[in-house]
């Protein structure tokens, strides 16, 4: 039976990025038997421009009819002065809310072929493979009350709630443990609970669940220390599970571990498998246009969209597999070029990955 999948391809790299995962998804119907079908719909800042609004009630609505969701990346600095309330990012957010889709899964996997692009030296990130898994309909980015305001002083005053409910922190940490049983069952638990009343309430609703996980290790780390210890020694860590704000941090501080942000895709879930994929990076409007961003990251995208949404595993396989060889043939986006590589287009990596279908 063929799935549904919208796909938005949104602002500044967005629109290229996707097109090259719209190549791989065309070469799988064609060529390896994979029955879906898309639809394109507005969000960001396009969607201001055409609507009035960062999320149009017919993209909501698109979104809830389909299976899965496909993201390339919204804003830029075209809307950064328009109503708060209005701004793209807005768009993203009311997205994940109205699809409920409180798990996002972020993977920090190191190719072997990329390790002299990070920062780190080899020894230290040799077989790194992270999976952070951050809580994304709550927290600071949603808590009410929230906006700015003026004091009797005639001072203005910036203010945002952080807030947890049991319920909210139960549900991402099970999602953890339940991941970490396929995998090398340990799970880091990253809040700040030392001055935070709402992470020393993360910190006790995690322990009570890990109490129904006896197989898997579970350790609490400070964020601050947490950071800090994903450049000493990343390695330590397998699954770590941490709040939206924390999780977002973090796991742009994972990517560098790779040697690219241009590398990593990311799973948003809700509770009936339901997803939102997309690279981690932003919209890059600094090199939108110039077919040189790296798509890599949104065609890996494709992969988890297909392996947790779509339920396709043989069909993810075949990208990951893809994307190995194009980077084992020595082929290199600008983020990740190295002496004795080719560097090659944004078009041209789809391509590449295409062939090696």
């Amino acid at each position: 039976m063929s799935k549904s999948v919208l796909i938005l391809p949104g602002d500044g790299i967005g629109p290229e990025i996707v097109t090259e995962a719209e190549k791989v998804l065309s070469a799988l119907v064609e060529k390896h038997g994979l029955e879906i079908s898309t639809e394109q719909g507005l969000i960001g800042g396009r969607a201001i421009d055409e609507t009035g609004s960062p999320l149009p009630e017919e993209t909501l609505a698109l979104g809830k009819q389909s299976d899965a969701v496909l993201l390339g990346a919204v804003g830029g600095p075209k809307w950064d002065n328009i109503e708060r309330s209005l701004r793209p990012e807005r768009g993203l957010l009311a997205i994940r809310a109205g699809l409920d889709l409180y798990a996002n899964l972020r993977p920090a996997i190191l190719y072997k072929e990329l390790a002299g692009a990070s920062s780190l030296k080899p020894e230290v990130i040799d077989g790194l493979n992270i999976l952070i898994v951050r809580e994304l309909t709550g927290g600071i980015y949603f808590g009410e009350p929230r906006g700015i305001r003026t004091l009797e002083d005639g001072q203005r005053e910036g203010f945002n709630t952080l807030v947890y409910k049991e319920s909210e922190i139960e549900r991402i940490a099970r999602i953890a443990f339940d991941v970490a049983m396929k995998r090398n069952k340990k799970v880091c638990s990253v809040d700040k609970a030392n001055v935070l009343e709402a992470t020393e309430l993360w910190r006790e609703v995690v322990t009570h669940v890990s109490d129904d996980y006896p197989e898997v290790s579970l350790e609490h780390m400070y964020v601050d220390n947490a950071a800090m210890q994903l450049v000493r020694d990343p390695r330590q860590f397998d699954v770590i599970v941490t709040t939206n704000m924390f999780g977002d941090i973090l796991s742009d501080l994972a990517s560098m571990l790779t040697g690219s942000i241009g590398m990593l895709p990311s799973a948003s879930l809700n509770a009936g498998g339901k997803g939102m994929y997309e690279p981690i990076h932003g919209s890059a409007p600094d090199i939108a246009g110039k077919n040189i961003a790296n798509p890599l990251a949104t065609i890996i995208s494709v992969a988890m969209m297909l392996r947790y949404s779509l339920a396709e595993p043989a069909q993810a396989d075949r990208i990951e597999r893809a994307v190995q060889q194009v980077l084992a043939n020595g082929l290199r986006t600008a983020d990740i070029v190295s002496d004795g590589m080719t560097k090659v287009s944004t078009s041209e990596m789809g391509d590449a990955v295409v062939t090696s279908l």
